[in-house]
C-alpha cells in the first residue's frame, strides 16, 4: 500500500533535513515513487515554503541549493550536481524534420547558450503519445517543458488537453494554442500568427491588382488560422470573394484494411480535392492568384495544373506558406515564412527566465507571445 501523501512528504522532509540537499531522481528512486509523483510533492513543499526547489536539486531552507559555491547566484545551476549542464529542458514535438527542424535548432541553441540541456521527445502524431514522451522526459530529470501538443486544429478539441495545465514543471506551449477558458490557457505560449501570415500574403496579391484570391489548404494543425487571416483580409480590402472549398466526400473503401493506407488514400483524395478546386476556380469562379499551403504541395500542384491547361503564372499567380522549399520551385516562388527559428528560441527563452524566477522566489505574469511571419517575394 502506497504511503499517505502526509507521510510521504514527511519523509522527504525529514530526509532534505538531515541530508542538507537531494536530487529529486535519486529520492524518487530511494522512495520508490515516481519522478512525477515526487515532483508533484515538491512542488507543493516548495510552495508551502518547506523547502527550497532549484533544477531538480532540492534543499533545506537556508542552505545553498545543492552545495552551491560562494558567490554563485541562484538560479544559474552553477556548482549543482550537474556542473556546468544546468537545468534539463524537454521538449515534446511531433518531428524534428520540415518545419519543426528550425524550431527545435532555434531551442537548442538558447538552451546550450544558457548552460543547459535539451532532450527531445517525438511524438510522430500519435494520439495519446504527448502525454507518454512528456512523463517520459519528467521520469529522467526534466526541469521544464517545451511542449506541442498533437492538436489536429492546433487547439485542443473538446475534452483535449487539459493535462497540459497539470505538469508539474513550468511548461511552455509551442506553435499551439488554447482558447480562453481552456486549462491551457493559463500557460506561457509562443506561437506564430499564422493569420497574419495569411493576410499579408492576401494584401500582396491584391496590391499586385488581383481581385479574387483562393486559399488552397489541407487540414493541418496551421490551416484553422491560415482561414481565418485569409478571410478577414479578403473582407477588409473588399475583394471579390473565391468560390467555396470543395465538402470533404466521403473516404474510398480501398485502402480500409490498414490504417497507413487509408491515410494514404486521403491524402491523396485531397490532393486531387485541391487540384480539382483550383481548376475550376480559375475556368469558372475567375480566380486569378492562390494562397497555397504547403510548399511541397505547390511544387506538386503546379505541373499538374498546367497539364491541365492553367498557365502559372500567368492564369493563375501563387504564394505558398511555410517558405521550406519553395525557392527550389522550377520557378522559385513566393512564400510567407513563418518565424520557426525564433519561435524556438523565444520559448526556450521564456522557459528558462521561468526556471530562474521559480529559483529566486518570484513569479511573473504568464505570457502570450505571437510572431509575425515574413513574406519573400520572389521574381
Amino acid at each position: 500500500m502506497r504511503p499517505h501523501v502526509d507521510q510521504r512528504q514527511a519523509r522527504v522532509l525529514a530526509l532534505v533535513r538531515e541530508r542538507g540537499t537531494a536530487r529529486v531522481a535519486d529520492l524518487a528512486g530511494e522512495l520508490g515513487i515516481s519522478p512525477v509523483t515526487l515532483r508533484r510533492d515538491v512542488e507543493a513543499m516548495a510552495a508551502r515554503g518547506e523547502i527550497q526547489r532549484m533544477h531538480g536539486v532540492i534543499s533545506r531552507l537556508g542552505s545553498d541549493p545543492a552545495g552551491a559555491e560562494p558567490g554563485a547566484a541562484a538560479g544559474t545551476g552553477a556548482g549543482t550536481e550537474r556542473g556546468a549542464a544546468g537545468p534539463v529542458i524537454g521538449m515534446v514535438v511531433p518531428t524534428t524534420e520540415y518545419y519543426f527542424a528550425d524550431v527545435v535548432r532555434g531551442a537548442r541553441e538558447v538552451v546550450e547558450a544558457r548552460g543547459a540541456r535539451l532532450a527531445v521527445g517525438l511524438t510522430r502524431y500519435l494520439a495519446g503519445e504527448d502525454r507518454t514522451q512528456a512523463d517520459r522526459l519528467l521520469s529522467t530529470g526534466a526541469d521544464g517543458l517545451l511542449l506541442t501538443p498533437t492538436w489536429q486544429a492546433g487547439t485542443p478539441g473538446p475534452g483535449e488537453g487539459a493535462w497540459t495545465a497539470e505538469l508539474p514543471v513550468p511548461t511552455v506551449l509551442v506553435e499551439r494554442w488554447a482558447p480562453p477558458g481552456h486549462p491551457a490557457a493559463s500557460l506561457d505560449r509562443v506561437a506564430s500568427d499564422h493569420a497574419d501570415g495569411a493576410a499579408r500574403a492576401v494584401r500582396h496579391l491584391a496590391d499586385l491588382g488581383h481581385k479574387r484570391i483562393a486559399l488552397a489548404s489541407r487540414e493541418t494543425p496551421t490551416s484553422g488560422r491560415l482561414r481565418t487571416g485569409f478571410a478577414a483580409a479578403v473582407a477588409t480590402l473588399g475583394l471579390e470573394p473565391a468560390p467555396a472549398w470543395p465538402a470533404t466526400g466521403a473516404a474510398s473503401s480501398a485502402a480500409a484494411g490498414t490504417a497507413a493506407g487509408a491515410a494514404s488514400l486521403a491524402e491523396a483524395e485531397a490532393f486531387a480535392r485541391t487540384l480539382d478546386y483550383l481548376c475550376a476556380a480559375v475556368a469558372e469562379g475567375g480566380v486569378t492568384a492562390a494562397l497555397i499551403h504547403s510548399d511541397t504541395d505547390a511544387i506538386m500542384l503546379i505541373p499538374r495544373l498546367q497539364a491541365r491547361g492553367v498557365r502559372v503564372p500567368e492564369d493563375l499567380a501563387v504564394i505558398t506558406y511555410d517558405d521550406e522549399v519553395a525557392e527550389l520551385a522550377d520557378v522559385p516562388l513566393s512564400a510567407v515564412a513563418p518565424a520557426k527559428r525564433e519561435v524556438g528560441a523565444r520559448a526556450a527563452g521564456m522557459l528558462l527566465d521561468r526556471l530562474e524566477d521559480r529559483a529566486a522566489g518570484r513569479e511573473g505574469p504568464r505570457q502570450h507571445l505571437d510572431l509575425l511571419p515574413r513574406l519573400t517575394v520572389r521574381p
